[in-house]
């Protein structure tokens, strides 16, 4: 039995020991996998982290990419330079802001209330009407002119088609709450020559935006006698209208209220509800007039609240109508300004214009003739008549953007090109218009410039074609509407601050610091992306972007950029391109930026040494002094033989029917050389006044200035040398010569400002300046009234040869320059 406890003993032991053998066996078996599972965990590990790695830089590549896609979109983050706008400014609320309507006054305001003109005579020609609304130079109106426009409280003016005369005018009457009042008046007469005159049919319309409610009053046979409105900014108001009968054939009233999907086609609106109607005591006599009440539903069969609303009455002239605006906050109103005392105020104002005119230009003491002064009154008028508000977004596009997007929503108020065919605002256009504008009205001028500068993006960066709104967008070829910020515009607006500044400098007008510190840091912005996108190879060299290097389409690549578009270049652009006209508009602003640093007190040594590094004659004449033509060029790659040429070829293999293409050839090849076309890019560094008074470079540029052969003519100064052989030469099969030999008064006003200087200035050729100074601005200054008689029009450009007026009419954006160039003032 003990050997049996023993036993049972000893099994026990036995079979402890076999556990713990197993236990060790396991143990040894865990151990001996360890390094295959912790090789595995590892790259679990690293795999897992790889992948967390890459989603991160995804989304960090996602979130760059997105951020550099929307840095052209991106606002500056600087404190704006308008403080005030919209009903804050109660003086400008109301005004005829709509540049490229024959007649029409709107508010500066995002949701605006726009009234406006139309007019026809009742005959259709090949089974249509001639619609007037939009200013048109196809239409073929004889002439049309604001004779007087303060650019705030009035405006008057004439217009002149085939067989009739409209005058057109407004009176503004501040008070209460939502901009005042306002009375418009429109007269119609038939020519001297014309005793049997067809019907006219005028039209007068409020269209209103977003949140307004628009209700037509109407009386007896479709007579609309005014129109009840409401909208946030304007609160109540109604418009009245009201005939002065100087005839008694009135022959039909007609009116349209209906929904109108956009202001861009409101005269097709109108198009699409005409019907024939019998003429009031006139059974044989059918018109064309507007069919009442016209219900908008879209595709769900809602009905739309109308907010287009159209007056019509069709008439025999003479005829006059007043249309009276009324704002429901304005209660207090000493009397309307309707009838004899629109007349009165009319007068009152225009009087007022005609004595501040006066005191400001001294016309009369130059000894002009008052048709010359009327000539000048209409210069101005237009010019001020022709400022715009504008709100929307441009379409801009990147490197970083694969389609193009929009640019910010935001306003702009500006003055224009031409009301018939550029009614937008132009960036390197707008800094001639201000010194125009800055003499008649400081506070205007900074409000424009104000509104400009606060369309600057986080690079710096200015669209230099503003394209806002649908009305604005309808008229602008789709090429041109897309704004690519590498593409820059001439600073222009620093040639504004310039005077600006001079004017606060010797109290012509009150110091207005915290206007320039707020414009200050932004132009320095502007300035910084200039300095920095456009600068060429070697250092103090400067290149235009935006030209096309692979076209073989043009006879010479535009340069859009420069705003002088075909003037010639290099005929191969590449990056070792140096603009002599860009490095004098920067030397130019540098200078400009670093006064208005001292006169605010603002740090500005960097803008002043880099004023003095650009300015610096001896590096200006090394880089682009050329000993062989003795003149400033461009330099680049070019050849000096180039031609376009014709060839037939198929429409397509094998077929034998052919077209023709117009292309370049080149004739010789291309180099490294000065470009040797001698015209307005030759002249900057005399336009911007960089050459030294004291530099014998100076007397050999006036020299060439009034050679006959090279830019003088009885006119101005052409823009391109007779002596180049791109002198009026096509540019493509189909573009005609634009900067290339005409007559730009921009440049001409640069260039008898350059003279003026150096006739004032310490120098040696002070006597040559003052001679060519007084004979250039002459032959300028009549070239443009007398064309003015003979056409109406001032115009775009004028003929080198003949002193016609060519291109776009009316052009009263730089071309009303002339008033300065009358009262010498630079």
């Amino acid at each position: 039995m003990a050997r049996q406890r023993t036993h049972a003993k000893d099994s026990r032991s036995n079979n402890s020991n076999i556990r713990h053998r197993k236990t060790s066996t396991t143990t040894r078996s865990v151990k001996q996998r360890s390094p295959y599972l912790e090789n595995w965990n590892n790259k679990l590990a690293i795999f897992v982290a790889a992948n967390v790695i890459i989603v991160i830089l995804c989304v960090v590549y996602f979130f760059y990419q997105h951020h550099l896609e929307n840095i052209i979109v991106t606002p500056l983050n600087l404190p704006k330079v308008v403080i005030k706008s919209g009903l804050d400014v109660p003086e400008k609320f109301w005004g005829s802001y709509r540049s490229g309507a024959y007649f029409g006054l709107q508010t500066r305001s995002e949701n605006t209330l726009a009234t406006g003109m139309m007019w026809f005579t009742q005959k259709v020609v090949s089974n249509r009407i001639e619609i007037r609304h939009w200013c048109n130079q196809w239409d073929n109106i004889k002439h049309y002119s604001w004779l007087e426009h303060d650019g705030e409280n009035f405006g008057i003016q004439k217009i002149e088609d085939k067989d009739y005369f409209l005058v057109t005018s407004f009176v503004k009457q501040p008070g209460g709450d939502h901009g005042g009042d306002w009375t418009a008046k429109i007269s119609v007469r038939h020519k001297e020559f014309n005793p049997s005159p067809v019907p006219v049919s005028l039209m007068f319309y409020a269209y209103a935006t977003a949140d307004a409610r628009l209700t037509p009053f109407v009386v007896n046979e479709g007579h609309l006698r005014g129109i009840r409105g409401h909208m946030n900014e304007l609160g109540n108001f109604t418009i009245q209208f009201r005939e002065i009968e100087t005839s008694k054939t009135i022959l039909k009233y007609n009116y349209l209220s209906t929904y109108a999907p956009s202001i861009a086609h409101l005269k097709e609106s109108v198009i699409s509800h005409l019907a024939q109607f019998q003429a009031k005591e006139r059974v044989q006599l059918q018109i064309l007039g507007l069919n009442g009440e016209a219900i908008f539903r879209n595709k769900k069969g809602d009905k739309f609240t109308p907010n287009f609303i159209v007056y019509q009455v069709t008439f025999i002239p003479p005829f006059e109508l007043e249309v009276y605006f009324e704002s429901g906050s304005f209660t207090s109103r000493p009397s309307k300004f309707i009838g004899p005392l629109y007349n009165m105020e009319l007068d009152n104002h225009m009087k007022r214009f005609e004595e501040t005119f006066e005191y400001k230009f001294r016309l009369l003491d130059k000894l002009y003739n008052p048709e010359e002064i009327k000539t000048a009154w209409a210069a101005l008028s237009n010019m001020i008549g022709g400022i715009g508000y504008f709100y929307g977004s441009s379409l801009v596009q990147s490197s970083h953007n694969k389609d193009p997007i929009s640019y910010w929503k935001a306003p702009l108020y500006t003055a224009v090109p031409s009301r018939s065919f550029f009614p937008r605002g132009f960036l390197w256009d707008e800094g001639f218009h201000n010194l125009l504008i800055l003499e008649w009205n400081p506070e205007i001028s900074k409000d424009i410039l104000s509104h400009w500068l606060d369309l600057i993006n986080t690079e710096g960066w200015i669209p230099r074609e503003q394209i806002l709104g649908v009305e604005a967008r309808e008229r602008v070829p789709a090429e041109f509407v897309i704004q690519k910020n590498t593409n820059a515009n001439p600073p222009t607006l620093f040639l504004t601050f310039e005077r600006l500044l001079n004017k606060m400098k010797t109290g012509e007008i009150p110091e207005d610091i915290d206007f320039l510190k707020r414009a200050f840091p932004r132009l320095k912005v502007w300035f910084g992306w200039f300095n920095r996108t456009q600068a060429g190879m070697i250092p103090g060299t400067y290149r235009w972007r935006g030209r096309d290097s692979q076209t073989d389409a043009e006879l010479n690549p535009k340069t859009l950029t420069s705003g002088l578009d075909d003037y010639p270049r290099a005929t191969h652009p590449t990056i070792d391109e140096r603009h002599i006209d860009l490095r004098c508009w920067i030397a130019f602003a540098a200078g400009v930026l670093a006064d208005i640093g001292d006169f605010i007190d603002e740090p500005v040594e960097k803008y002043r040494n880099t004023h003095q590094f650009l300015t610096d004659n001896k590096l200006l004449d090394l880089l682009h002094w050329s000993l062989k033509t003795e003149s400033y060029c461009d330099y680049g790659f070019h050849s000096r033989s180039v031609k376009l040429v014709q060839e037939k070829v198929p429409f397509s293999p094998g077929s034998h029917e052919t077209q023709t293409i117009t292309y370049r050839e080149v004739k010789e090849e291309p180099a490294l050389r000065f470009v040797n076309n001698f015209g307005y890019v030759s002249l900057f560094p005399f336009l911007l006044k960089i050459i030294d008074a004291d530099n014998p470079k100076l007397i050999k540029v006036m020299a060439d200035i009034k050679n006959p052969n090279l830019l003088w003519t009885d006119y101005g100064l052409r823009s391109l040398s007779k002596s180049s052989p791109y002198y009026l030469k096509y540019n493509t099969e189909h573009d005609p010569p634009y900067w290339r030999g005409s007559i730009w008064i921009n440049i001409n006003f640069l260039a008898i400002r350059a003279f003026h200087h150096y006739s004032v200035v310490d120098g040696p050729y002070k006597k040559e300046a003052r001679s060519v100074y007084t004979e250039l601005r002459d032959n300028v200054v009549k070239n443009i009234i007398d064309e003015y008689k003979r056409t109406g029009f001032i115009w775009e450009q004028y003929d080198d040869r003949t002193g016609e007026g060519k291109g776009v009419h009316p052009f009263t954006g730089w071309s009303a320059l002339l008033v300065l160039l009358m009262a010498e003032i630079f």
